[in-house]
């Protein structure tokens, strides 16, 4: 499934549907880079050694730098319709994601629903995040605002 890369409005996504992402490599400067932004000291993160001491047998990921990066890869579905961010439900992380790993996302429409202002609507998307082994490793469900289209 290629990705298309374009936003689109409430109006174009179909209730079921899966919409993939590019992939993207996550180096281990991006992965330092996040851990001083957020000033994680975690030797899980940032040690291999200490990390290989642990059930993980290695430094891992932190979670939020898995949530952000798929979150930014799914942004050219909607970027130009949404309005907002109304909740980040069933939030999990399923395996460890490494330094060196490449994740994709694949985005579900599970809901869809308008609202009492015609130039709005709501939807439920699923992030589903693989590896490059596609096993899944994390998934969350956002609600979202985005713009529908007004019809003449």
């Amino acid at each position: 499934m290629k990705p298309a890369l374009h936003s689109r409005d409430w109006d174009d996504f179909e209730l079921g549907a899966r919409y993939p992402t590019l992939s993207r490599l996550i180096t281990l400067e991006d992965h330092l880079a996040f851990c001083r932004l957020v000033r994680y000291e975690v030797p899980l993160f940032l040690d291999e050694d200490a990390g290989k001491a642990t059930a993980y047998g290695g430094r891992i990921c932190p979670s939020h730098l898995i949530m952000s990066f798929s979150t930014a890869m799914t942004g050219h579905l909607f970027s130009e319709s949404v309005l907002g961010l109304l909740a980040i439900e069933r939030a999990r992380f399923l395996a460890p994601v490494r330094p060196g790993d490449t994740i994709r996302t694949e985005v579900e429409v599970l809901e869809k629903k308008p609202t009492s202002d015609p130039g709005r609507g709501i939807i439920t998307f699923r992030d589903h995040v693989f590896n490059q082994r596609d096993e899944l490793v994390f998934q969350n469900d956002k609600v979202t605002l985005l713009r529908r289209r007004l019809l003449p």
